[in-house]
């Protein structure tokens, strides 16, 4: 791999990493031309769910001339109408009327509560526990083959995106978050679990840490012999790809992915970008080139979110681009039932058309990509279609991934319905009483059941 930097930079290149956040509210809100009213609504929205944004998403990704509406603005700025109007105007309230910090929380934190602040029945259903006994904080292990695992130094992000499913890590309410600083619990429950063969490093973003931090927690997986791979789920290319050209200890991160490639594990490198204009700068490229030539895979996946990418033109766009670059489309997800979930939710059928409308227009390349896809409570279950079977207009579904592996691959059917946004909006077709999952295991049936009353 060749460490030398490109020439001529992005103009932010070289500028040292600044955060905004809730306190520049007011400013930036301002220079997006909203009014007054307009302004505080939105701050009381960021008192319930999280803000940050930095310097190189403000200067090189936002068209300030097309703001309010631009979909990058969207992306990271919170709108005043993501809430119920009554919860929205209850802080503005308080705001206006200089209330105590203590107070504003309160009742921000009573809002939070009903907005399922953990999905899936993560806190539940899929705690990993040694000898089954200790519960592993920060580590998820809800399928099979792959580890889910939250390194403390890595729950926060360059910038959040305002449709974030773990919204809840980043509201600083210690009850909400997943985080662990003991990799070696990890290493010690992957040797005692061998059918674990893939590790994702996950968050927040881990790559908002230091290539020193992050070393601590991937040098010790490359002695787990039955692992065969490393995930990093991170946005970082589209929000700070400094990371990989001038920040300080870009080079030193780029031999770590080195170091894990010679060891002979894959490094799935899970770039995660919402909208074609992430890739179009330069600088973006170039971080891209980068991490390829140190034999990473980059894999690239979103969600479908209302008002930012919710056309076929977009996705289409977005797919050919990665595969010029060389990565490879992975998911397009459905917008998780958490956090602001009817503001940003795309109906399952209009999904499934704004997902063929892509498919059919990309190179097999590209077709490499899945989706719709739900990552619900038993599994992720991907929308394959729309078909009329017996006389009964049906969806098709299947299980990519499943609590239990024996739903894998094994196609159902769900009625028809236009307005269903998420699995659980469905109900069974073709006279099935009972969808796959609801036949659970015993173990599990009773928290299946509170997980989705």
């Amino acid at each position: 791999m060749s460490l030398t930097h490109d020439a001529t930079p992005s103009p932010s290149a070289g500028r040292r990493f600044r955060a905004y956040t809730a306190k520049h509210l007011d400013e930036l809100t301002a220079r997006a031309g909203l009014g007054e009213a307009e302004r505080l609504a939105v701050r009381a929205v960021a008192a319930v769910l999280p803000f940050r944004v930095n310097s190189y998403v403000i200067e090189e990704l936002i068209d300030w001339d097309a703001a309010p509406d631009d979909p990058i603005y969207r992306l990271v700025f919170p709108q005043a109408d993501m809430l119920p109007q009554t919860d929205v105007a209850r802080i503005a309230d308080l705001l206006r009327a200089g209330a105590p910090a203590g107070e504003v929380n309160r009742a921000a934190n009573e809002i939070r509560a009903r907005l399922n602040p953990h999905p899936a029945g993560q806190m539940d259903l899929n705690v990993p526990t040694i000898d089954r006994r200790d519960p592993l904080e920060g580590m998820q292990h809800k399928y099979h083959e792959t580890v889910l695992f939250f390194p403390k130094q890595g729950q926060t992000c360059h910038a959040y995106c305002t449709y974030c499913f773990r919204w809840a890590q980043f509201v600083g309410d210690a009850d909400l978050k997943f985080a662990s600083g003991e990799v070696d619990h990890l290493v010690a429950y992957l040797k005692e679990h061998p059918e674990v063969t893939s590790v994702l490093l996950t968050g927040g973003d881990p790559m908002i840490m230091g290539e020193a931090v992050l070393s601590r927690y991937v040098e010790p997986l490359l002695g787990v012999d039955t692992l065969e791979s490393i995930r990093i789920g991170t946005k970082s290319l589209a929000y700070w790809p400094q990371r990989f050209t001038t920040d300080p200890d870009a080079d030193d991160t780029l031999r770590l992915f080195e170091r894990v490639v010679d060891s002979g594990k894959n490094l799935a490198f899970m770039a995660h970008f919402s909208h074609p204009r992430e890739m179009a700068p330069e600088l973006v490229q170039r971080a891209v080139r980068r991490i390829r030539a140190t034999g990473a895979v980059i894999r690239t996946q979103a969600p479908l979110i209302r008002t930012i990418n919710d056309d076929a033109a977009t996705w289409e766009t977005m797919w050919r681009t990665h595969v010029r670059h060389g990565m490879v489309p992975y998911y397009m997800f459905v917008e998780r039932d958490t956090g602001p979930q009817d503001y940003f939710a795309v109906p399952l059928a209009r999904a499934y058309e704004i997902y063929r409308g892509a498919y059919n227009r990309v190179s097999g390349l590209a077709r490499t990509v899945r989706g719709p896809s739900m990552s619900a409570t038993p599994g992720k279950v991907c929308i394959d279609g729309v078909a009329e079977i017996a006389g009964e207009k049906v969806f098709v579904c299947h299980f990519i991934q499943a609590r239990d592996p024996e739903l894998v691959g094994r196609p159902f059917f769900a009625r028809y319905d236009e307005k269903a946004a998420w699995l659980f909006d469905l109900e069974p077709a073709l006279g099935a009483e009972r969808f796959p999952w609801e036949q659970a295991p015993p173990e599990d049936a009773a928290l299946l059941d509170a997980a989705h009353p």
